[in-house]
């Protein structure tokens, strides 16, 4: 299914968007803040990110600015009522894919949707690499340094997951639902999530001076050069 992003303060206006999209057969987060945007699209993958610019916190420029400068790729349609030529050319350069002003005709909305969908611009990543620590995602090969790391199928997911959302904190939710794919369980996945974080560690941080992977107490783990844990 494909996944939207709406980022949008009038309560409103996302319910409506979310309701229209809903109905057309996309699957729709809605966030209400920039800082709540910025989390989500950072905690999750989607196909396409709809995203105000006047939101209270961090406005839309400062959102999109910091998304792309940590590399996603996800398409962004930036709706505003900002009409201004300016302000089209700063969201454009920020780097908006495209930009739709307030108020707008649904259909046109889905129309610009499916032209940004059908360009397929959110390529995945298939090098990932934090320091001497290499992933490539197509030939399963993981190196740290000079050194080949033999990890099993687990490992491979949780390390690829981490590197993806590297300097951020990931809690064993996250790791349930997106590399386990377990959301309905009657009891949690905590000791078989930390029993593979154990291995994971012991093979990535055991014969190196820098640490990568850290866990954040009572929340989660995040990967990060340990200079940056300090």
């Amino acid at each position: 299914m494909v996944e939207i992003l709406v980022i949008e303060d009038e309560l409103r206006v996302a319910q409506a968007i979310k309701t229209g999209l809903t109905k057309e057969g996309y699957r729709v987060t809605l966030a209400s803040t920039g800082e709540e945007g910025f989390f989500k699209a950072n905690e999750r993958s989607h196909n396409l990110i709809l995203l105000d610019l006047g939101l209270p916190g961090r406005d839309g420029i400062e959102v999109l600015s910091l998304l792309r400068q940590k590399g996603l790729k996800t398409p962004v349609l930036v709706l505003t009522a900002r009409d201004g030529l300016e302000d089209r050319i700063l969201g454009l350069d920020t780097g908006a894919d495209d930009y739709l002003i307030k108020p707008f005709a649904f259909p046109e909305l889905l129309a610009r949707m499916r032209a940004l969908l059908r360009r397929g611009k959110a390529e995945p990543q298939l090098l990932l690499q934090i320091e001497d620590l290499k992933l490539d995602v197509m030939s399963r090969d993981v190196r740290r340094g000079n050194k080949k790391l033999d990890l099993t199928l687990r490992e491979f997911e949780l390390l690829e997951y981490l590197l993806k959302h590297q300097g951020q904190m990931v809690s064993r939710e996250m790791l349930a639902r997106d590399v386990w794919k377990e959301t309905m369980r009657a009891t949690p996945l905590d000791n078989v999530i930390d029993v593979h974080m154990v291995r994971l560690r012991k093979k990535v941080d055991q014969d190196f001076e820098v640490k990568l992977i850290h866990t954040v107490r009572g929340v989660g783990f995040t990967l990060r050069k340990e200079a940056e844990s300090k």
